[in-house]
């Protein structure tokens, strides 16, 4: 919650008619009575009455909430309308003298600045961070399945070429701002107060530039095409996003560049499918090899096939799993999970025909009858 210029100005409670030990019905009591008085609709055209309909509101909003009002009573106590005299030549206030918490808190919220250091020194615009930049890019299953090293051709905001970041232009550099020495800020007197706000002329840098770059106009950033070398890592899956620290757009005023968010789109493959860390694979098997059992070859995913045996009797559909012959990633191994298909032959030889034939005859199981 942020406090504001106004509260060091103004009485709110004075502006409704209450004491400032009155409870919140009263508060909400006199504003009701003074917000109907003074309402537009009851004064048209009437300037001061808007005005001071406006100023009833305003003290309103805050000393009809409970948290505002503690903060609001934190600043009239310490501030010019609690009487705090300071002499005539008035108070000087540092936010970064200030003890944690209380009028040292609401003042940097005020005026934009956090807990700094006690050592009194004003500071500027500090460094930022860049920007973070998007990016696609499309893998085939194997590849995201082994990762990869690949290179990333993009368009985005990156350090000037030009003037190697520093904004000037080629044989000249940035200059110590005049305006407030270097020192990014600028002393504002507020009476009673006297607060540190960044500088205008040099936005807070400390530096202004009076030649600016030609390419990047001052800015120290350009937009270009640019190469990013990108590790992938092994097991990355389909949407997945990678994070590559510092790739994404340069930093400002010295802060470090941005993150280059890499989201990753895997084509499927023609036999394998994917669950987790687990890789899925269908096997066709004769009626013969399912009834009596088997050892069949599966095939895995870059590597040597590998033997399943299969038990007498096993089903279409059944699945089977083989330890360890998944996709590897950051969360360990998968397994390759077989599923079997009972493939049924569309023709047949007449020893097969004569075969089948005498299997259905001594066929026990009947199929297709209600008992």
């Amino acid at each position: 919650m942020a406090a504001q210029r106004e509260w060091f100005e103004k009485d709110y409670y004075a502006i409704l008619g209450v004491p400032g030990t009155a409870s919140a019905k009263e508060i909400t009591k006199a504003y009701r009575k003074l917000a109907r008085e003074l309402h537009p609709d009851k004064n048209p055209g009437n300037a001061a009455a808007e005005e001071r309909f406006k100023a009833v509101s305003a003290a309103y909003d805050v000393l009809g909430d409970e948290a505002k009002r503690a903060e609001y009573d934190e600043v009239r106590r310490l501030g010019p309308v609690g009487g705090m005299g300071g002499g005539p030549g008035g108070f000087s206030f540092n936010v970064n003298d200030a003890t944690d918490g209380g009028l040292g808190d609401i003042l940097g919220q005020m005026f934009g600045r956090g807990r700094a250091g006690r050592s009194g020194a004003a500071s500027g615009v500090g460094p930022r961070k860049g920007t973070d930049v998007q990016a696609e890019l499309t893998l085939d299953f194997v590849d995201a399945a082994r990762g990869l090293t690949t290179t990333l051709h993009l368009t985005s905001d990156a350090q000037c070429s030009t003037c190697d970041g520093s904004g000037a232009k080629p044989g000249t550099a940035p200059k110590l701002c005049p305006q407030c020495g270097g020192r990014g800020v600028i002393d504002d007197n507020q009476g009673l107060f006297s607060f540190s706000t960044p500088c205008r002329r040099c936005g807070g840098a400390g530096t202004v530039i009076e030649d600016p770059c030609p390419t990047c106009r001052g800015s120290g950033v350009e937009k270009r095409a640019r190469e990013v070398q990108a590790r992938i890592p092994a097991g990355v899956s389909d949407g997945q996003t990678i994070r590559l620290k510092g790739r994404g757009a340069p930093g400002r005023n010295g802060g470090p560049a941005g993150d280059l968010l890499v989201t990753v789109h895997v084509t499927p493959h023609p036999r394998f499918g994917r669950s987790g860390n687990d890789l899925i694979v269908r096997v066709p098997v004769s009626f013969s090899q399912a009834a009596l059992g088997a050892d069949i070859q599966v095939l895995t995913l870059g590597g040597p096939d590998v033997t399943l045996r299969i038990k007498p009797g096993t089903q279409p559909g059944s699945r089977h799993r083989v330890k360890g012959l998944g996709i590897t990633g950051r969360n360990g191994s998968g397994d390759l999970i077989v599923t079997v298909d009972v493939v049924v032959p569309t023709t047949l030889t007449e020893a097969e025909r004569t075969a089948i034939h005498q299997l259905a005859a001594a066929d026990t199981v009947a199929f297709g009858t209600d008992e």
